[in-house]
């Protein structure tokens, strides 16, 4: 095969993302999704919902379509959803934005992140702090921009990094602090000493703090607090949510970042020479959806609350160590009490043993960390009930299995 050289492939190599002669690996979650329609197992691993979202945001893309909202919207977003995200942060958070300039609609949170990163990294002597394990896309971004990943490992029950781990891990050289609250893969919410502490940090060391929010109204134990309504944080915080998770409209990739105007100029600056606009049908959808009730966004908490407990005792009755989750679509399981030494292992043979599809923790994680989560499994309960019962009966049958 050609050798294709870019400063993205060689740094992508060093990262593990690609393979020594530059050929793509395929992300965990396609080739988890590949074997379960293989296999005709449950697909419990990728978090995708399977169900739709309310009735009157799906019409009102509908409407969209029908009356000609489908050509190029504006670079910024559609007027009518930039109001919109303004409103929301207001109404659940106190922030008061300005539309014009504090909000920036993307291709999703992904893109967001990817610009966010491209625009506020000027190469290998920027580093950006994550914690480990992290969506798999923070790495592949860090690689694109060029700068240099440090990564914090979360720990304990509830997946909480060690204060004096993150006060090493960052540094003069941090630009970037990026943090998923509540987080993919773990489900954990960080508690208000992490929270208090990446804003000290990020103001001693002068670093910009970028937040992926996407399942900030599906906590489970009170209300999301964004790390940009802490004193000292506005100015210096980017955030970056989404309407897939909240509406289950994760195909429309209608994503937003917000902040203060100097660092969504600079998103901007790059985000219009990626996708340069997205979804212009979608975007008064989602706008629409973020005005309705407090209803609707208390519902979706509790309906899937349900489901993670639902999950959670399929998953404690075939055997699994079970983590509670905080938040998200999410809820780790240890299958060591399964006999389980390798999570990537144990995956890769479940829906031959059981009919049920999940992720190996490992995948998050670097090589550094990947022990501290040997036998560690994600699972996503953002499937039907029925779906979530039929699932907890086929693991089920793991018990028997048992040493």
């Amino acid at each position: 095969m050609r050798q294709i050289p870019g400063a993205w492939l060689r740094t992508a190599r060093g990262a593990g993302l690609v393979d020594a002669d530059g050929t793509a690996r395929p992300t965990i979650f396609a080739e988890m999704s590949a074997l379960a329609a293989h296999t005709g197992a449950i697909n419990l691993g990728q978090g995708f919902p399977d169900e739709d979202g309310p009735a009157e945001v799906l019409e009102a893309a509908r409407e969209a379509i029908a009356n000609g909202v489908n050509q190029y919207p504006p670079g910024r977003g559609i007027r009518s959803l930039l109001q919109a995200i303004a409103q929301h942060q207001k109404r659940f958070y106190g922030l008061e934005l300005d539309p014009d300039r504090d909000v920036l609609v993307t291709a999703g949170a992904t893109e967001a992140i990817a610009a966010a990163l491209l625009a506020l990294t000027d190469g290998p002597d920027d580093e950006v702090v994550v914690f480990e394990p992290y969506y798999d896309s923070y790495a592949a971004c860090v690689a694109l921009a060029g700068a240099r990943l440090v990564t914090v490992p979360l720990r304990g029950e509830q997946f909480q990094p060690d204060l004096d781990d993150l006060a090493r891990a960052v540094t003069d050289r941090t630009r970037v602090i990026l943090v998923n609250d509540p987080h993919n893969p773990t489900g954990a919410v960080f508690s208000p000493a992490v929270r208090s502490e990446i804003v000290r940090l990020a103001e001693r060391h002068d670093a910009i703090i970028v937040t992926d929010e996407v399942y900030e109204h599906l906590v489970f134990d009170g209300p999301h607090v964004p790390i940009a309504t802490l004193p000292g944080a506005w100015e210096r915080t980017l955030t970056i949510s989404s309407g897939g998770k909240t509406f289950s409209t994760t195909g429309w990739k209608i994503g937003w970042a917000t902040g203060p105007s100097d660092l969504i100029d600079a998103v901007l600056a790059v985000k219009q020479f990626l996708t340069y606009v997205n979804g212009a049908p979608f975007q008064p959808a989602i706008a629409l959806g973020l005005t309705l009730p407090d209803e609707f966004f208390a519902g979706i908490a509790a309906t899937l609350r349900a489901k993670r407990d639902l999950l959670g005792e399929g998953l404690r009755a075939a055997g699994f160590g079970v983590r509670t989750p905080a938040g998200s679509y999410f809820t780790v399981a240890d299958a060591a009490p399964l006999g389980a030494t390798d999570a990537d292992e144990f995956c890769r043979r479940l829906p031959e043993r059981a009919g049920v599809v999940a992720i190996p923790l490992t995948a998050f994680a670097t090589a550094e960390h990947r022990g501290d989560y040997a036998t560690l499994v994600r699972f996503a309960a953002c499937k039907r009930s029925d779906v979530l019962e039929e699932a907890a009966s086929r693991l089920s049958s793991l018990a028997s299995l048992r040493a």
